[in-house]
């Protein structure tokens, strides 16, 4: 499987010996393939949990927004404190200001100037 800038063989396990997983999520007509590291137990307290929803599930109700961070795995976002009114959004995001090449685990060693600009 691989995820951007991390390939991951199939029943692999990194050093520290957590199993990596692969899963699909369609938004509109795209597919995106996400790597997944499994969620400690300690940590499942941290997700808001929405009323009626199991745990680590979300659906957004009309109206609202789910808010991404800019490093999904390393971001306190609307998994952690819930959905965003649509009257609380105040712009559009028009840009993005700055992509960095990165390998796991080490400093990013460059900028992806084709990713810097307007938004498609």
């Amino acid at each position: 499987a691989t995820s951007g800038f991390f390939e991951v063989p199939l029943n692999e396990t990194k050093e520290n010996g957590i199993r990596l997983t692969e899963r699909k999520e369609t938004l509109g007509d795209v597919t995106h393939r996400i790597l997944m590291v499994p969620i400690a137990q300690d940590q499942l307290g941290m997700y808001y949990q929405q009323p009626g929803q199991p745990l680590a599930t979300w659906v957004v109700p009309p109206g609202q927004y789910f808010m991404m961070g800019d490093n999904r795995d390393n971001s306190a976002d609307s998994r952690y404190w819930g959905f965003v009114p649509e009257a609380n959004l105040v712009g559009k995001a028009v840009a993005i200001w700055m992509s960095f090449d990165k390998q796991e685990g080490e400093w990013p060693t460059g900028v992806r100037l084709s990713r810097i600009g307007g938004i498609h």
